[in-house]
């Protein structure tokens, strides 16, 4: 591969936010039209992908998740029959963008600065989400849903053009080291497993896993709870949701990176878990929705630091050749809980009420938090010692 000048590797990145930022756009619009989520497909496709984007490239994996998203719309646009509404959703199993434009950032960015170069992709996520839910509402309410899905497709095949023209064959800094990271099948899952056998990789994907599980179920259960515990009308609740993505764009765009300058990332973390611990007990004693916006502040700031940090940490103790697995896995871990999410939260929901949600991740978090400081402090006398 032709070395990258300084200039160019700005440009690539620069690009893929815009890509992603689309991308989370359309993904919102889709929501208008069928809020339904895919997350069983994609936690299938997530690993996979990832390999994929390993042994191919970046250009071929985004241009396979470009073009799946492009046929997803078309085929949502011509559903008129139970058959093809269950057909239009198989092309999720490739619709992995977000992923795949983690992959190429991390790539290209240094490594000190990755956690901030990871965080300003949340801001293209809070970007897409405010844009895609007041598009996709504004297009199925004046010109129907058929032609939302038609924007949508012709919204991805921009993306797409934009992959092609900008985005290089191989991001990998060392293509020797690529192609022997990425020889194989991409769907030997000897090589997937294989990731966690590196240091540090198994704890930390495990605590991505079990701390993130109670606000991951919380945010799948939230539209029930907005409507019924709250006693938000849709279009409160759009607004709530606006918040919500203009904090994730101040505290990622903004504030993540000037943390991530200051202090380490492990430090970082568990900060993060044990905000989250409170942020649960907060959130059950929370009762009006005045006190929730003032809860999804500290939220909001928990969760951004959480994800960025453990993506990064996870991509630095793998090889380079292996980036885009090990993000294709931390992206499964959200599909897992949009597919598990809903079972556990209509238990909870059902059986103990919505305080049981805070309560929960107060418990599992502060468990988390317990277990990382005995950890540190383990370790911590043996790096003396050395």
């Amino acid at each position: 591969m032709e070395p990258l000048t300084s200039a160019k590797i700005e440009k690539i990145i620069y690009v893929t936010y815009l890509i992603a930022a689309l991308d989370i756009t359309w993904l919102f619009l889709q929501f208008s039209i069928t809020p339904t989520t895919v997350g069983v497909i994609q936690l299938l496709g997530g690993p996979v992908f990832g390999r994929f984007a390993d042994i191919f490239g970046a250009r071929a994996a985004l241009s396979l998740s470009c073009f799946a998203s492009v046929v997803y719309f078309l085929l949502l646009a011509a559903a008129d029959s139970t058959i093809l509404l269950f057909l239009h959703k198989l092309p999720a199993v490739f619709m992995h963008v977000l992923p795949g434009s983690q992959m190429v950032v991390a790539d290209l960015s240094e490594s000190g600065n990755r956690a901030e170069a990871l965080a300003k992709l949340g801001l293209c996520f809070g970007i897409g989400m405010i844009t895609g839910s007041s598009l996709g509402g504004t297009l199925s309410t004046h010109y129907g849903e058929k032609s939302a899905a038609c924007v949508g497709a012709g919204g991805s095949l921009v993306s797409l053009l934009l992959v092609l023209k900008f985005i290089p064959k191989h991001t990998k800094h060392n293509t020797t080291e690529s192609k022997k990271g990425g020889a194989g099948s991409v769907f030997n899952l000897k090589e997937i497993i294989r990731l966690m056998k590196f240091p540090g990789v198994a704890k930390t994907f495990t605590v991505k896993i079990v701390s993130g599980l109670p606000s991951g179920i919380f945010q799948v259960m939230f539209s029930i709870i907005a409507m019924n515990f709250f006693q938000l009308q849709p279009k409160e609740n759009g607004y709530l949701m606006a918040y919500f993505g203009l904090m994730q764009m101040v505290i990622q765009g903004a504030v993540i990176g000037r943390l991530t300058a200051r202090f380490s990332e492990n430090s970082l973390l568990h900060v993060s878990v044990g905000l989250s611990s409170m942020v649960g007990l907060a959130q059950a004693l929370t009762t009006s929705v005045f006190q929730f916006c003032l809860v999804a502040v500290p939220m909001m700031f928990s969760l951004s630091i959480f994800n960025v940090i453990t993506d990064s940490m996870l991509t630095k103790s793998v090889p380079a050749s292996d980036t885009g697995t090990m993000l294709g896995l931390c992206a499964s871990v959200q599909s897992l809980m949009r597919t598990i999410g809903p079972t556990i939260g209509g238990f909870l929901y059902e059986t103990y009420g919505v305080p049981s949600f805070g309560y929960t991740q107060f418990s599992v978090n502060i468990v988390v938090f317990t277990l990382l400081l005995i950890s540190h402090t383990k370790r911590s006398p043996r790096q003396h010692n050395k």
